[in-house]
């Protein structure tokens, strides 16, 4: 990588042989690429450490999550997946998924006096998707609307580099310290304060995938704080269950509303959610 410009590795060029490549996502400590190759399209990813700023921590693990989301995939069975190592850190790369994510489809429903409301065909798919994960004995750990995109003939969960459930390199593991706060339930909220790190669970999927139905359908968060509170803060909100209310009309709102339940035992499964929505 020279200066501010990403460049992809040698060795993923080599693996690919890209025709094609469109810069995606460059934020700090991660880059994503569409590669169209002879090999078929391809998302890459590379990952480098965060350096500390006077508002930030360093992040050295961002280094580290493309390898350990390729580990996580192979060990789900996925294949035509490729990760290693390049001189800043980790890459990975996997097929592309073509499709708008869930918080870009459901943009209609929360316009200024839209009649639209949210599909719950859109919904049912993504709790297959998360569905199929819990079933192979994994919890997902970064569950959000982004994670979610809705395909021509299903919906894929991607971004799995926080994953929880099976072995992978030692070399390429790293401690969960907790995700995007406005996913984060209030037991994985509390942990972070407590001893900075926690345990992605099913549980916490499922409080995650109903508040990503909500801000989807909405625009709002599940919990109510300031845009611009410090983290600690968000997560102490959500701890301490300052939910707002779920306004989202039919069934669906209800059973949002029970998936962002302050308890974990008192959400429904993964798989009651799928049998409520079908």
């Amino acid at each position: 990588m020279s200066g501010s410009t990403p460049e992809l590795p040698v060795v993923v060029l080599d693996a690919l042989t890209p025709t094609a490549q469109r810069l995606v996502i460059n934020r700090r400590g991660s880059t994503v690429w569409e590669v169209d190759s002879p090999r078929g399209r391809y998302a890459v990813k590379l990952g480098y450490p965060i350096e500390a700023t006077p508002d930030w921590p360093a992040q050295p693990w961002t280094a580290l999550a493309p390898a350990r989301e390729g580990a996580v995939l192979h060990r789900l069975g996925f294949d035509e997946i490729a990760y290693g190592e390049w001189e800043r850190g980790t890459w990975n790369f996997q097929p592309w998924h073509e499709g708008p994510d869930l918080y870009r489809l459901w943009e209609p429903c929360r316009r200024p006096d839209s009649v639209v409301e949210p599909h719950t065909s859109v919904a049912l798919g993504c709790v297959k998707a998360l569905a199929e994960l819990h079933a192979k004995g994994w919890a997902h750990g970064d569950v959000q609307p982004a994670h979610f995109i809705i395909g021509p003939e299903r919906t894929h969960l991607i971004d799995l580099a926080l994953a929880r459930g099976g072995q992978v390199p030692e070399g390429y593991d790293f401690p969960f310290r907790g995700c995007l706060v406005h996913y984060e339930a209030p037991e994985i909220a509390r942990m972070v304060l407590a001893t900075g790190q926690a345990e992605p669970t099913p549980e916490a999927d499922v409080y995650a995938l109903g508040a990503s139905l909500l801000i989807s359908a909405t625009g709002w968060r599940a919990v109510e704080y300031p845009d611009d509170a410090p983290r600690p803060v968000q997560r102490e909100a959500v701890a301490s269950g300052r939910r707002r209310s779920v306004k989202v009309p039919g069934d669906l709102g209800a059973l949002i509303d029970a998936m962002l339940s302050h308890a974990p035992g008192d959400r429904p499964t993964i798989y009651e959610v799928g049998k409520a929505l079908s």
